[in-house]
């Protein structure tokens, strides 16, 4: 029996892929004008679940009702035809098109055939601009837009061909708070248009400001539905992870050792400006700041992936000269990049294969790799660091965001780097995870390794470093020890507010 007070339910739906379950009689409804968080671990599921119902796969088993109608999703078009629009992480978007090429994209409008109607896509396009409450040129090419700017495309694309169903996959991923504010009005703004809105996110705080219900998943299984203002975030955590975490920050500070890293005077044109740092032995030193500031910037420059226009980096009081990311790897520094599905893997590749890349010369002899080594090296981190996947052969494009960011984090540590970079390395995944990479820098730092951590998750940066600095404009602007650091004077002092 379809209940009349939904518009959409997906009834005992499972998928699998070789090796895993990923969906086992899963369900999920959605009522007119609700944003409805679906929430779970990396893995849980929620990934496939939407992709099933945005047409990308198809379920194994179960059935999907709209309006009370059996549909069958067996391609993103039909999906796109039923109103079910979905906005992933990564976008869509073509950058060097305009605003108004990229919303009416594939569903152009033609004055007559082979020719567009470029002024009626212009109009248009600015009707649903405004309906949002934004001011933005519909003849701007999209690649100088902001990440918030795009975002707001992908919504605007949405709702010009009037979607009812809109699936948001962590929309504030790569955002500042400002514009997860101004994301969040928008949010409100389609709810009252009457739009459904599916929201994927980790970061728990956002849930309570937006959501109306959730639902959990927990390793393929639907845990249950629950009204957002009749549940904790303790709770959420315990339904999604089956056990407590109570201790979300768990870092173990040890003694500060020697330094391993020094930059003095560094600069690269207008975006970094007369750096000076220092990393420690056993040190976690955080970087903040705000989008901008520079902080991606200065771990470019620091691993050789940008090159400097002036400075000096010292690793373990010897001047290196670091031209490459080659040659920062030989100096011994790993990089845990922003973004790791473009820089930090080779998604086509297997598990073994990306932990085993930056280290052939260990594993390869007389021209020919070492396959029982390479085994052995690959089997020891996806154990160690609990990568869930059925055999090392997994190509890392179907492993959940977690686990891909495991490996990364494997094929630095098989290198023994002892100058670590990560940047943003939670974003993304789930609670349980982020405790687990949280565990896992404990541990490096107990190793005699440093860590720079940059994050824009004040909580993450205040709970995990062991002093602190903060960037604004290309420059460090403020210094902070974990004990004398608060939310307040980081924020401020990105601000400029504090000098």
């Amino acid at each position: 029996m379809v209940s009349p007070n939904f518009i959409l339910e997906m009834r005992k739906i499972s998928k699998s892929f070789p090796g895993v379950q990923a969906l086992d009689k899963v369900d999920l409804n959605l009522r007119k004008g609700e944003v409805h968080i679906l929430l779970g671990e990396n893995g849980a599921g929620k990934s496939t679940l939407m992709k099933i119902l945005s047409g990308a796969y198809q379920p194994d088993d179960g059935e999907i009702y709209l309006d009370g109608h059996r549909v069958y999703i067996k391609n993103p078009r039909i999906a796109q035809h039923l109103g079910i629009r979905i906005i992933y992480q990564e976008f869509n978007l073509v950058p060097h098109l305009s605003v108004a090429a990229n919303i009416f994209l594939g569903q152009e409008f033609t004055r007559r055939p082979g020719f567009l109607d470029r002024d009626e896509m212009k109009k248009k396009s600015k009707e649903v601009l405004n309906s949002l409450g934004l001011e933005l040129d519909p003849d701007l090419p999209v690649k100088v837009l902001s990440v918030a700017q795009q975002q707001m495309v992908e919504v605007a694309r949405a709702l010009a061909f009037d979607a009812r169903i809109l699936i948001m996959d962590e929309p504030t991923s790569a955002l500042t708070e400002n514009e997860i504010g101004t994301l969040f009005q928008t949010i409100r703004i389609i709810k009252k248009k009457g739009v459904s809105i599916i929201y994927i996110s980790h970061r728990l705080e956002e849930l309570f400001q937006i959501g109306d219900r959730v639902s959990v998943l927990r390793d393929g299984k639907y845990i249950g539905t629950y009204d957002i203002t009749k549940v904790s975030k303790s709770q959420l955590i315990r339904l999604m992870a089956n056990r407590e975490i109570k201790d979300h920050y768990p870092r173990v500070r040890g003694e500060i050792g020697e330094t391993l890293l020094f930059v003095k005077g560094l600069n690269r044109g207008n975006q970094l400006r007369n750096i000076h740092l220092e990393l420690r032995a056993g040190e976690i030193l955080g970087i903040a700041g705000l989008m901008g500031a520079g902080r991606t910037e200065l771990a470019r420059a620091i691993f050789g992936a940008d090159r400097i226009d002036s400075g000096e980096i010292r690793i373990m009081d010897k001047p290196v000269r670091i031209k490459s990311p080659a040659a920062a790897v030989n100096a011994g520094i790993g990089f845990l990049s922003e973004d790791r599905k473009q820089s930090g893997l080779i998604l086509s590749l297997s598990i073994k294969e990306n932990i085993s890349l930056p280290n052939l010369d260990q594993l390869v002899k007389m021209g020919l790799i070492q396959k029982q080594a390479e085994r052995q090296m690959t089997e020891k981190y996806v154990r160690e660091l609990r990568i869930k996947t059925p055999h090392i052969q997994q190509r890392t494009l179907h492993l959940s965001g977690g686990n891909q960011q495991k490996v990364v984090l494997a094929k630095w540590l098989a290198r023994q780097a002892k100058i670590l970079i990560f940047d943003e390395p939670t974003r993304g995944i789930d609670i349980a995870s982020k405790i687990e990479i949280y565990k896992l820098m404990n541990q490096l730092t107990a190793e005699g390794a440093g860590i720079i951590m940059i994050s824009s998750e004040l909580p993450e940066i205040l709970g995990m470093s062991d002093r602190i600095l903060v960037m604004r404009n290309g420059e460090i602007c403020g210094e902070f020890s974990a004990e004398s650091a608060t939310q307040e004077k980081i924020l401020a002092t990105a601000l400029g507010e504090i000098t």
